[in-house]
């Protein structure tokens, strides 16, 4: 599975990812301040997994229609961030199967998951 990780990623993260054997192209590293329309497009040209801590996605996918392979949206703001790269890579290994077409959330004790439009 490859994943592109937005900005608002911690480096943690995506170095866990990468450890546990995923191919993640992180925007931090590829082009900075580039646009949400943008990043979407490049987790969409890559066939990849969009990773972010940006709530705007979900404006952008649902609101504006826009298709996506799959979004995971991280909500674990206070956590340190080696505790967040360890509950990414947990729920990513547990439902990698139901992520591609889908808009997914990770929480504190929490994972949610709903199908997008192919």
């Amino acid at each position: 599975m490859n994943f592109v990780a937005d900005e608002s990623v911690d480096r943690q993260i995506v170095d866990r990812l990468r450890r546990e054997g995923y191919r993640v192209w992180y925007v931090t590293e590829m082009e900075p301040g580039i646009t949400d329309d943008a990043v979407l497009d490049a987790a969409n040209h890559e066939t990849a997994l969009l990773l972010t801590a940006d709530k705007d996605f979900g404006e952008i996918v649902f609101r504006q229609s826009r298709l996506a392979g799959g979004i995971v949206l991280i909500r674990l703001a206070g956590l340190s961030s080696t505790r967040k790269a360890n509950l990414v890579a947990i729920a990513i290994n547990q439902h990698i199967a139901e992520l591609p077409h889908a808009f997914a959330v990770i929480e504190p004790g929490s994972f949610r998951i709903r199908r997008l439009g192919k």
